[in-house]
């Protein structure tokens, strides 16, 4: 019986798996400031999400530092110990091939605050209100 991939249909439960791996191993480096960068030890940067090739060969790494600040400098640091990052993070996450890392600021954030602030906004809730009435 042949095997079936589905198509399009987002990431692998491995591909999420892995990536959560890689995030708590990630956070876990960060928070304990093993890194010896000035840019990293002064900044608290959190983690919110590894996203992961479907080889598991690239994981591109969401970080952001507390309070949005010096977002460029902490990227930078990163990619500066990209490979210390890559070496520790094999030897916690005993995969076969370390993945290359990726950094890129995590913009979540600022899109769950432009959703609120619409959701918020008068135009809509002129349109709840009138949803309301219409059903009463």
């Amino acid at each position: 019986m042949a095997k079936r991939f589905d198509t399009g249909s987002g990431p692998s439960q491995r591909q999420l798996r892995v990536g959560e791996l890689m995030r708590h191993g990630l956070a876990e480096i960060l928070s304990r400031g093993e890194i010896q960068d000035p840019v990293l030890e002064t900044t608290i940067v959190t983690v919110p999400e590894v996203r992961m090739s479907p080889d598991l060969k690239i994981a591109t790494c969401f970080v952001m530092p507390l309070g949005g600040q010096n977002q460029e400098a902490v990227i930078q640091a990163l990619a500066r110990n990209k490979r210390y990052l890559r070496g520790e993070l094999a030897h916690r996450t005993n995969l076969k091939f370390a993945p290359d890392l990726r950094f890129r600021i995590d913009t979540s954030f600022e899109e769950g605050s432009r959703i609120d602030r619409l959701l918020d906004s008068e135009a809509v809730q002129r349109d709840v209100r009138r949803e309301g009435e219409d059903e009463a």
